[in-house]
């Protein structure tokens, strides 16, 4: 059986998250659909290493592809990229070790938030970033960003938690910036980007993250409240959660 491991970039508007689900449309059915029609057989299997919601995009991606034949990198990913849609391309193939696993093996994950505020909106920004129509204090926000940097407890930050799920975890980067990013003639003249990377997130932590952030700039809470979020003691989740279109998987990084 050989492992490989698959890079891959995607626009998610029309998708409804990564992992496949009966009777809708993922991304992960999508690509399954496609190499099942590039290798002529579907005796292989797919593991991905982040089941992004709907709507959400990536810049970088990864699956794990287990298969018993072995691929030429250049021929296989030019005709994969032939037979996907556009909005889905595959970056590069690497081979990985039988002791690799894309879930497990150690990584860091970078997700970006690309939001703006009040300045003039066009609908073709609607797939790339979040458009809030309230004024924002961003000098609030990026006080509030730093916050979440560190070990805490993010209890509060998850929906529908598995049994057994642990809480407290380490935010590595949490920032906010101008964004210099992604740009197009449409776009707001300013616009923003929430920084944020961990080894792992929990299902809708980073939306619930931006929520609080947007609450913040709003003026509906204040930062004490959110150190109180990340103590754990309150264990009620929070219903504040940031539209999914603004958010994109922008790197997986995996250490050795």
């Amino acid at each position: 059986m050989n492992r490989y491991l698959i890079h891959i970039q995607y626009l998610g508007f029309r998708f409804h998250g990564w992992q496949r689900q009966p009777g809708v449309k993922t991304v992960e059915s999508m690509v399954c659909k496609t190499l099942k029609c590039v290798l002529g057989h579907s005796e292989f299997k797919v593991l991905g290493t982040s089941r992004t919601d709907a709507m959400v995009s990536a810049t970088h991606s990864v699956f794990e592809l287990f298969i018993n034949q072995t691929l030429n990198s250049d021929a296989f990913l030019g005709k994969l990229n032939r037979n996907l849609p556009p909005d889905i391309r595959a970056l590069d193939l690497e081979i990985v070790p039988p002791r690799f696993n894309v879930i497990n093996s150690p990584r860091t994950k970078v997700y970006c938030y690309f939001f703006a505020f009040e300045e003039r909106w066009h609908p073709f920004c609607a797939p790339f970033m979040a458009w809030i129509p309230e004024k924002l204090d961003i000098e609030l926000m990026q006080e509030g960003a730093l916050l979440f940097k560190g070990v805490h407890n993010f209890v509060r930050y998850c929906t529908k938690p598995s049994p057994g799920m642990v809480f407290n975890r380490e935010i590595i980067t949490s920032c906010i910036e101008e964004n210099n990013m992604l740009c197009a003639n449409f776009f707001p003249r300013r616009s923003w980007v929430y920084k944020v990377s961990a080894a792992g997130f929990m299902r809708h932590q980073v939306r619930l993250m931006m929520g609080q952030l947007i609450a913040l700039g709003k003026g509906e809470i204040t930062l004490e409240e959110i150190v109180q979020s990340l103590t754990g003691r309150d264990q009620i989740p929070l219903e504040s959660i940031a539209p999914a279109s603004g958010l994109m998987l922008n790197k997986v990084v995996f250490h050795e």
